[in-house]
């Protein structure tokens, strides 16, 4: 297993320090780890607008300009599903943590042994985390749950990936894409991708959606996504 990691601490000193406890304990636990450190959450988020794709998030609370709790904030607001744990000098702050579901809070000084066991803790919320895909795009990077894909739908050179809430369109077949998709995804047509979680109602020449979107079903599908459909719900 591989984890990105990330401190955002606008403390020198304490940023090294973490940042030596958490190469430590990836050494220790025997994982790959990338880790990225920042001095502010404004550098952080210029690199987030880039590359979402981090696991875990060590976020101290008192930054200069943007805080710990707002930078979570937004991390959340763009879906982002890091775990994220706060580091913190005083406990006033530990309620607002419930609202961006934190993992945990430490106290600084932290102790090598507490953060230890939070990561501990954070790699086995990941290990059983919910499928994503992750798509590169002009901007940078996007980490897709497979559970917000309500399907996908092919052209000529490039595919449009609908979500509950956005469209997103890259250069990659549709074969290619949905080999890195997880088996709650059926092939109604040669065009589109859908997801068997999402399927409200099957017919002989299509697929209904949740929210309405219809998908046609090509011919001979029939039977495969009704059996695809029951042993995936």
């Amino acid at each position: 297993m591989e984890y990105t990691i990330a401190i955002c601490d606008d403390s020198d000193v304490d940023r090294r320090s973490i940042g030596g406890m958490v190469r430590r304990w990836a050494e220790a636990s025997g994982v790959g780890m990338r880790l990225d450190e920042f001095p502010s959450a404004e550098s952080f988020l210029f690199e987030y607008a880039q590359n979402q794709d981090y696991d875990i998030l060590l976020l101290d609370v008192e930054m200069r300009e943007l805080s710990g709790i707002e930078l979570a904030k937004r991390v959340r607001a763009q879906r982002g599903r890091a775990e994220i744990v706060f580091i913190t000098s005083h406990f006033e702050f530990i309620a607002e943590g419930y609202e961006v579901d934190a993992l945990h809070y430490l106290v600084k000084p932290v102790s090598e042994v507490k953060l230890s066991e939070v990561l501990d803790r954070a790699a086995a919320r990941l290990a059983v985390e919910p499928p994503s895909v992750v798509i590169s795009l002009d901007g940078g990077t996007v980490k897709l749950p497979e559970a917000d894909i309500l399907y996908v739908e092919s052209f000529a050179h490039y595919i449009e990936i609908h979500t509950r809430a956005d469209v997103y369109r890259l250069k990659e077949s549709i074969t290619a894409f949905g080999e890195r998709l997880s088996g709650d995804f059926f092939r109604t047509h040669r065009s589109y991708l859908v997801n068997l979680k999402a399927v409200e109602r099957i017919s002989r020449t299509g697929v209904t959606l949740t929210g309405g979107t219809e998908i046609p079903l090509a011919r001979g599908k029939y039977d495969g996504v009704n059996r695809a459909f029951i042993e995936r719900n």
